[in-house]
């Protein structure tokens, strides 16, 4: 009963955030001054070289706030929302790329976003945990040190200025990688797929480098505090090996917030995208947030904040319902 207790609070703690983190991108667009509704008229006007009639705005206003959701009291529009994204995910059509829908733009972006983030996380997170458990378990070696400073020197970098660097030296001083990419459209092919990996490796490499810093100097600071606890001694003295002690005593016991920062740092993927896409031009969800915030579409800068809170809280649930299987000092009570 326990074990059920334990998966249904977190459960409905993963539906509460689900329900906040909606209900206040709800309510943010419409808090602000801006009114979407009428800046689009006022572009339809612009067109229309003032054509448009009084009646004419009337209609069109009202047939605009049936579309985007905006039509009646607040409360209506809260429970037709909630509606359309919890039913349908139905974020609407976008304001610049209209009729095309906001939930089949951001489908499509999606795919280049992890598969870059998602990846680039991973490694980073493997090499920098195997740097820094090796520069922590024998901490007292000079090799150690030299490792403690590769993650010293990374860690503090900004990642701007670190993309920016990649960038100068791979792709303008030493011409490996393209300075524009180029990723092909349509169907893929064993040709199209090549060149996709090949023109995404330079920004999956500054990824891994803004991540390696910080996983090596974590992980040596674990692994330094976890090689003096009794339970390594004692193993030591029973004859374990160094192997041994290192991956069956204190990587397995150093590794466990290490995981935790994994979890978030998976489902937070989409705060890193829209920089990385930025400087890369990469097709992905960073990249038509960034286009959306410039041409004021709402409806995809909120479709892409709700996809972010829905991966922060669903890596917040995976964590906490898989972290009594990694800890047997945890318990479900």
């Amino acid at each position: 009963m326990g074990v059920l207790q334990y998966v249904a609070k977190r459960v409905g703690l993963y539906f509460a955030v689900l329900f906040i983190g909606l209900t206040i991108t709800f309510l943010l667009p419409r808090l602000m001054p801006a009114n979407p509704i009428d800046g689009y008229i006022g572009q339809i006007q612009a067109r229309a070289s003032g054509a448009l009639t009084a009646d004419d705005i009337v209609q069109l206003r009202a047939n605009l706030e049936q579309l985007y959701g905006l039509k009646g009291d607040l409360f209506s529009q809260y429970v037709s929302y909630l509606e359309r994204v919890v039913l349908h995910f139905d974020f609407g059509p976008s304001f610049t790329y209209y009729p095309q829908p906001v939930s089949q733009m951001i489908f499509n972006a999606l795919p280049w976003t992890l598969g870059l983030l998602l990846i680039a996380t991973l490694v980073a997170w493997l090499l920098g945990n195997m740097v820094g458990l090796v520069a922590g378990y024998f901490h007292t070696k000079k090799a150690a040190t030299i490792l403690e400073v590769v993650g010293i020197l990374l860690y503090p970098i900004p990642y701007y200025i670190l993309a920016i660097s990649v960038i100068l030296l791979l792709a303008y001083i030493f011409p490996i990688f393209p300075l524009s990419p180029t990723f092909p459209v349509g169907q893929m092919t064993p040709q199209k797929f090549g060149m996709v990996i090949y023109n995404s490796l330079l920004p999956a490499l500054t990824l891994v480098l803004a991540g390696f810093g910080w996983n090596i100097l974590s992980m040596k600071a674990l692994a330094v505090a976890t090689t003096e606890e009794p339970y390594v001694t004692y193993a030591r003295l029973k004859g374990a090996s160094n192997w041994t002690r290192m991956v069956r005593y204190v990587f397995r016991n150093a590794m466990l917030p290490q995981v935790t920062a994994l979890a978030l740092s998976l489902g937070t993927v989409f705060n890193g995208a829209l920089l990385t896409e930025m400087l890369f031009s990469y097709p992905g969800v960073g990249l038509i947030m960034r286009t959306a915030a410039s041409g004021g579409d709402y409806n995809v800068l909120y479709g892409a904040i709700a996809i972010s809170i829905i991966a922060v809280a669903t890596a917040g649930l995976v964590i906490d319902l898989i972290y009594p299987l990694l800890d047997p000092r945890i318990r479900h009570k």
